[in-house]
This record gives C-alpha cells, sequence and structure tokens, in this order.
C-alpha cells in the first residue's frame, strides 16, 4: 500500500506555484537560502536540456518532460538550476553545492537512463503468436 502511495505521488503533476515553492524549500535546506529566484516555471520548449536558468533575470525554467518523473529527480534538477544562480557553469565550486544533495548521483543516473532508453532502437510490435500476424 505505501509503495502504491508513493508511486501515485511521484506521478503528480506539480504546478507552477507549487515549483517555487519547492525551489525555495530546497534553497533554504541546501543552499542556506542563498538562491532566491524571481520566477520558477515549467516550459514546453526545452527538448534537449532538463532545465535552464537566466542569473541576472532570477529565472529557473524546467522541462515539461521532468513532470511525472519522481520527485528527487525534480528536486535535483530544481536544486541544480538554484546552484546557478549562485555559481555559473561546471566548475568544483559548483559541484559542491551539489554534494549537499544526497540523492544527487542517483537522480543523474536516473536521468541518463532515460536519455539512454531514448536512444534505444524501437522494437516492433509483438506478434500475436495465435493469429500468426
Amino acid at each position: 500500500m505505501l509503495d502504491k502511495l508513493a508511486a501515485q505521488e511521484s506521478r503528480r503533476m506539480l504546478g507552477d506555484a507549487e515549483l517555487a515553492e519547492r525551489a525555495a524549500r530546497l534553497s533554504a535546506q541546501y543552499l542556506g537560502g542563498r538562491a532566491v529566484p524571481d520566477n520558477v516555471r515549467w516550459v514546453t520548449n526545452q527538448n534537449t536540456r532538463w532545465g535552464s536558468c537566466t542569473p541576472a533575470e532570477g529565472s529557473i525554467r524546467l522541462s515539461h518532460r521532468l513532470q511525472g518523473m519522481p520527485e528527487y529527480v525534480i528536486d535535483y534538477v530544481l536544486l541544480h538550476e538554484l546552484a546557478h544562480l549562485l555559481v555559473p557553469g561546471h566548475g568544483p565550486r559548483f559541484w559542491k553545492l551539489l554534494d549537499a544533495y544526497p540523492r544527487t548521483e542517483r537522480a543523474r543516473g536516473y536521468l541518463e537512463g532515460v536519455v539512454a532508453a531514448g536512444r534505444l532502437p524501437h522494437l516492433p510490435a509483438a506478434r500475436d503468436e495465435e493469429s500468426g500476424q
């Protein structure tokens, strides 16, 4: 029963307001509240990135492709973009910030798996053994 509830929760769609609240909570918990975006929202025009950040505007955008993924994955991407409000680029200072999040490696592995699965050849539909089709 608990597994079923957890699965339902991970598929729940967050709205933009909930995403902004989540970003504030993650910033407080892992970045000492130092990363304060002006807006956080879902977008449908990011098909090659999971998220993006424009520090000068204080805006964070997450790809709609993340919707329905486990919450720890969404949290990781949000935290990744929040860290960019503090440190541009992906140097050692940036990754040190993300070290505080205990599921960083797991989330990165999940996202890498999604990308890899998208590159797999699509298998033809299984033949119906009884009809021979």
